[in-house]
């Protein structure tokens, strides 16, 4: 029997400076699998890291390691923080409650802009890590391949993801508030990843004047400029970039920032107090908010959205409510298939042993009468699998009806191998898929 553990912080329970100390890329992420197998050989884990969280879910044993708190302290250590640092920002969820937070994280019904479709794929990495590395076993293989697929019904079967759904969506609604129109204007964009690429896609359909890329990779950026019709290089020419540019998209994997306040008040004077409008979706921030404080600059990092997606969730109630429908179904379809994998073998196992009891008891009996026929023998041996059965009908549906991966039925569970002394199914036992 397992138990099903999370650890994470969002948008909700921790500001945006809790959150960029604690953030992993993948290449981290990977290593701090490794580490907590070394630690924990017994445990499967994986570990989602975005802009607007970091969650770590684990399955082990019922009385294994490592618990709800050894978590939190291992990812506190994982960026050198004493976990009292950050664990008052931490939500904790077990089994039934920790499989319906996933599923409703991968429909992004958890995001900060409802509907946005990149936390499916952001799910999918972290899972393809942990499996990569055999960090995903018997309940997480199955958990997050159910998430994935509740999440592409969402999107498919729901209105969830029209309107303003990402963070390009959000970051062009702000820039709008801005400036009237944009074909005089020039596009920065700095970092050529996933996120900024969406987000300058969404800049792009306003026709700008021109658009510029920079990146550390000047390939990778000229990737981008050919896509987009802009102009790439490198990013010794930042400065130069930031004097011309009205718009800035910052989205690197920089861990410290790469425009502080210093250095733009150096180029405030070229740009002759033009305003400009910064949109830092970097995760540890590539500007330090201190450059919001300069005049005619408006700065937004990941927070700032938040107005805007309570604007949209509000308009979307009827897709909201469609969406939770699914993964409420889905939910519990697969605690029950879950309950019935861990349930099965020892159910069956306990029939068997019960059954071959009544029955050694039945030959017992018939070899103390001189004659006896085979239908009385036939008769008497139905009495004893109709006595078993009805003996074991309560409590084997006691545990069947639990509304739990765990819980209850768990501890019902450890009671019954100890009353019974039933003995613990193969580990290794093939059990399927849902």
């Amino acid at each position: 029997m397992h138990r099903l553990l999370l650890v994470g912080l969002n948008h909700t329970t921790a500001p945006l400076e809790v959150r960029e100390t604690l953030v992993f890329d993948e290449e981290q992420a990977a290593d701090a699998l490794r580490k907590l197998r070394e630690t924990f050989p017994e445990a499967e884990a994986v570990l989602l890291s975005t802009c607007n969280r970091v969650e770590m879910y684990v399955s082990r044993g019922v009385h294994g390691h490592p618990r709800e708190e050894e978590m939190i302290e291992f990812l506190a250590a994982a960026h050198g923080l004493p976990s009292a640092q950050v664990a008052s920002h931490f939500y904790r969820k077990a089994d039934k409650a920790a499989a319906a937070h996933l599923f409703a994280v991968a429909s992004s019904l958890d995001s900060m802009v409802l509907g946005e479709t990149q936390i499916v794929g952001q799910v999918r990495a972290a899972y393809d890590i942990a499996r990569e590395i055999g960090a995903a076993g018997a309940m997480l293989n199955p958990l997050f391949q159910r998430a994935l697929a509740i999440a592409k019904r969402v999107m498919s079967e729901t209105a969830l993801a029209e309107g303003k759904t990402s963070v390009a969506s959000v970051a062009v609604d702000y820039a709008r508030r801005i400036f009237d129109h944009f074909n005089d204007k020039t596009v920065l964009c700095i970092g050529a990843g996933k996120m900024g690429g969406l987000v300058l896609q969404g800049f792009a359909a306003l026709g700008p004047g021109k658009l510029l890329l920079a990146n550390r990779d000047p390939a990778k950026a000229e990737l981008l400029a050919t896509q987009f019709h802009g102009q790439a290089s490198g990013l010794a020419k930042l400065d130069e970039h930031l004097v011309a540019a009205d718009i800035v998209i910052s989205s690197t994997g920089s861990a410290h920032p790469i425009i502080t306040r210093e250095r733009f008040e150096h180029l405030v004077k070229q740009r002759r107090y033009r305003p400009i409008f910064i949109i830092d979706i970097a995760m540890p921030r590539d500007v330090e908010a201190a450059v919001g404080l300069i005049e005619n600059v408006y700065l937004y990092n990941i927070d700032d959205l938040q107005q805007v997606v309570s604007d949209t969730q509000a308009q979307r109630a009827g897709a909201v409510e469609a969406a939770r429908k699914i993964v409420d179904e889905q939910l519990e379809d697969f605690v029950t298939w879950h309950r019935t994998r861990e349930l099965g073998p020892l159910i069956d196992q306990l029939y068997k042993r019960y059954h071959q009891v009544a029955q050694d008891e039945v030959s017992r009996t018939v070899n103390k009468f001189c004659q006896i026929s085979e239908q009385e023998r036939e008769h008497l041996e139905e009495l004893a699998r109709r006595i078993v059965n009805k003996l074991l009908h309560d409590p084997i549906q006691t545990l069947k009806q639990s509304d739990s991966l765990h819980g209850q039925v768990g501890q019902y569970l450890h009671a019954m191998e100890r009353l019974f002394k039933l003995a613990e199914p193969p580990e290794d036992e093939d059990r399927g898929e849902p």
